[in-house]
C-alpha cells in the first residue's frame, strides 16, 4: 500500500495531541457570512456536482494531488432501495468528481455494524471503485484507529478516530437520509460515527450529546447528504417506509446540512425542524453550526 501523507496534527491542550481535521475551506471561512446550502434535484445522475457546485465546486475544497476521504453510509446489509445506505451511484460520482479535480488517492471507508462483506455486497459500493487510484477499506480492526482526546468533552473523553481520516486533505461525508429509532434521524453528524473504533459506546451514555461531541473533533471539509431516497420510518437499519425525493444536499456547516435536510421530508409520519433533534441541536449549542433555515442562504437548482 502506498504511503499516505499524513496530515499536520493540531496541538489542543498541554501535551494532547487532537486531530481535528481542519480543511482549507474551513481554514479561511468568513464564520460570520451565513452558510450556503446547495439542493440539487431531479435527474440523478448529475445531482452530486450540482449540488456541489452551488457551495462553490469541487476546486474549492480541494487540489491536484490531494487525498480524499469519502465516508458513505455502509453500515448495514440492506438492500439499497430502503435507503439505508447512502446509493452507490451518488458516492460514485463524488468519486469522479475529485478524480476530475486530480485526487492522488480516495479511499471509501466506514466501519460497518453488519457484517463488512455482507455490506460491501448489498450496498454495492463496489460500484463506486472505478480507478486504481480509489480504495475500499471497512474499519473492522483495531488497528485502524488511533487514540484522539476530545477538550471539554462530557460523554467523550477520549476516543478511536479512524487514521486513514487524519492522514487525508479532506473528509467527504455521505450520508443517506434516513430516520433513526434512537435519534429520530441519522443525517450527517451522526453517520461520524461510523469513523470510531467503539460506537456502541456512545450508545451507553448520554447518545445526542456524544454525537455533537464527536463533530468537535472530525470536522469533514464537505457533507454531501444522500436524499435520493429516504427512508422516513424503520432506520437505521430498515425495512420501513421509503421516499422518493431524488435530492442531494451539500454544505460546509455541518448542522446547517443537517437542519435543512431534517425539512425536506416527514420522519415517522411527523414534520421536524433541526431545533427538534437532540443531537443537532447539541451541536449548535457547542457552537458546531446554525442550526436556523433562516440564517442560511438555499441556493437550488434543477437538473
Amino acid at each position: 500500500m502506498d504511503k499516505i501523507t499524513r496530515r499536520e496534527f493540531i496541538k489542543i491542550g498541554a501535551g494532547a495531541a487532537l486531530v481535528t481535521l481542519l480543511p482549507k475551506s474551513l481554514l479561511n471561512a468568513d464564520k460570520t457570512a451565513a452558510p450556503v446550502i446547495g439542493v440539487a434535484e431531479g435527474d440523478n445522475s448529475k445531482l452530486v456536482k450540482a449540488a456541489v457546485d452551488l457551495v462553490g465546486g469541487i476546486d474549492k475544497f480541494m487540489k491536484a494531488g490531494d487525498v480524499v476521504c469519502i465516508k458513505p453510509n455502509l453500515s448495514f446489509a440492506s438492500n439499497i432501495d430502503c435507503g439505508a445506505t447512502t446509493n452507490p451511484a451518488i458516492v460514485r460520482q463524488m468519486v469522479q468528481l475529485c478524480l476530475d479535480a486530480g485526487a492522488s488517492r480516495i479511499i471509501v471507508l466506514d466501519h460497518t455494524i453488519h457484517e463488512a462483506t455482507l455490506c460491501v455486497e448489498r450496498s454495492r459500493i463496489e460500484e463506486a471503485i472505478i480507478d486504481k487510484k480509489v480504495s475500499l477499506v471497512t474499519l473492522q480492526q483495531e488497528r485502524q484507529y488511533t487514540d484522539v482526546d476530545v477538550p471539554g468533552g462530557k460523554e467523550l473523553n477520549r476516543i478511536q478516530v479512524a487514521k486513514a481520516i487524519q492522514n487525508a486533505d479532506l473528509l467527504i461525508n455521505m450520508p443517506t437520509a434516513k430516520s433513526h429509532s434512537a435519534t429520530g434521524v441519522s443525517l450527517g453528524l451522526k453517520s461520524l460515527m461510523g469513523l470510531i473504533w467503539d460506537r456502541g459506546y456512545l450508545h451507553r451514555v448520554n447518545l445526542d450529546r456524544a454525537i455533537a461531541e464527536l463533530g468537535t473533533v472530525i470536522k469533514p471539509g464537505l457533507t454531501v447528504i444522500d436524499a435520493t431516497r429516504a427512508l422516513t420510518t424503520g432506520g437505521p437499519g430498515g425495512p420501513g417506509k421509503t421516499v422518493v425525493l431524488n435530492k442531494v444536499v451539500a454544505g460546509i456547516d455541518p448542522v446547517a446540512v443537517d437542519s435543512y435536510t431534517v425539512g425536506i421530508a416527514q420522519w415517522y409520519k411527523k414534520s421536524w425542524t433541526g431545533k427538534q433533534v437532540k443531537s443537532i441541536r447539541a451541536a449548535a449549542d457547542l457552537g458546531l453550526g446554525e442550526i436556523d433555515t433562516a440564517n442560511m442562504r438555499i441556493k437550488q437548482v434543477k437538473v
